[in-house]
């Protein structure tokens, strides 16, 4: 289906409304004005959101940037505080104690550390469970909020407060944990990963389907983070392009099982592109430490190839 975003964003009045505290550069605010941005107008969310960077900044008692329904949960539990209020939204349902001709969706933010550790066993029950509700991670690789320490989304060799690059350890001993891929392994019917700015198209196309697609459905969605990640706030597109083009976030959905790779770089750039921009790797680039870019860049090709491999073989005919 062919979308004019521009009339999209231009007639639709924004569900995420400015005058929020996040971040300057943050990738975070956009990825989440486009994604309500793919509720059809006449329906209503409700909204659980994760402490975070993200809560913090957008609802400060008695003021909100959220116009729908809005939950603030504990770290740990917005997907099973949003399960909660879909479960009893259809029990409601069936005892007709609502309005007829209005749906509701239902739509869980939280950030890596509140999804990818703290909140993966709720997340993991709601989507086992089934929920018909959507939930969003947006990654920025640490817990921003409450100092830059690493998370299980940090990838290796980035220097956090609890990974700090030097003469002990060179930044984060560990590989980036594969969240997109834990949840396709629940059997869900729709997971995707995109990005938070840069392409649009991409995020709008993917927040409807996952919407719109009945029963639970998960969204990855890479938020760089200025203060953690250390790039100018003026480079948020170039680094979410980068990201992209280097092949270290990987455009692509799982439909009921299906891969599909929704981007392939022309002319795959090296991940060093991607690095160099950011303070968090900078000590990678110093004399005598070109073998980290060597490794970080094999891990890199090693998941493209996968991805690339398990989208031919989920789609052969039978």
């Amino acid at each position: 289906m062919a979308y004019n975003l521009k009339e999209i964003v231009a007639n639709k009045s924004s569900r995420f409304t400015s005058g929020h505290r996040m971040c300057a550069g943050c990738g975070a605010p956009p990825a989440a004005r486009m994604i309500l941005n793919a509720l059809k107008d006449d329906d209503h969310a409700v909204v659980s959101c994760a402490t975070g960077c993200m809560e913090v900044s957008t609802f400060i008692y008695p003021y909100t940037s959220w116009t729908d329904s809005f939950i603030h949960s504990a770290f740990e539990n917005a997907a099973s505080t949003l399960s909660g209020v879909e479960a009893a939204y259809k029990a409601m349902k069936r005892q007709h104690k609502l309005p007829e001709g209005k749906d509701t969706k239902f739509i869980a933010f939280g950030g890596d550390g509140g999804t990818y550790d703290i909140g993966i066993q709720a997340l993991s029950g709601a989507m086992e469970r089934g929920h018909d509700m959507v939930y969003v991670c947006y990654d920025n690789g640490a817990y921003m909020n409450t100092g830059i320490q690493r998370s299980s989304a940090t990838p290796k060799f980035a220097d956090t407060s609890t990974s700090p690059a030097g003469t002990v350890i060179p930044g984060k001993l560990q590989p980036r944990k594969d969240l997109a891929k834990i949840m396709v392994a629940h059997h869900l019917p729709y997971v995707a990963q995109t990005i938070g700015i840069n392409n649009f198209k991409d995020l709008y196309e993917k927040s409807e389907k996952a919407i719109y697609t009945k029963g639970a459905t998960f969204l990855n969605v890479l938020a760089p983070c200025p203060r953690g990640w250390g790039y100018p706030t003026d480079m948020l597109m170039q680094i979410n392009k980068l990201a992209v083009d280097t092949c270290y976030w990987p455009l692509y959905e799982v439909i009921d099982g299906k891969y599909k790779v929704n981007y392939k770089p022309a002319k795959k750039l090296p991940v060093e592109e991607f690095l160099k921009p950011q303070k968090r790797f900078k000590h990678m680039f110093k004399s005598g430490n070109e073998w980290m870019i060597e490794e970080f860049q094999k891990e890199v090709d090693e998941r493209w190839n996968e991805l690339l491999i398990l989208e031919e073989a989920t789609n052969k005919e039978n």
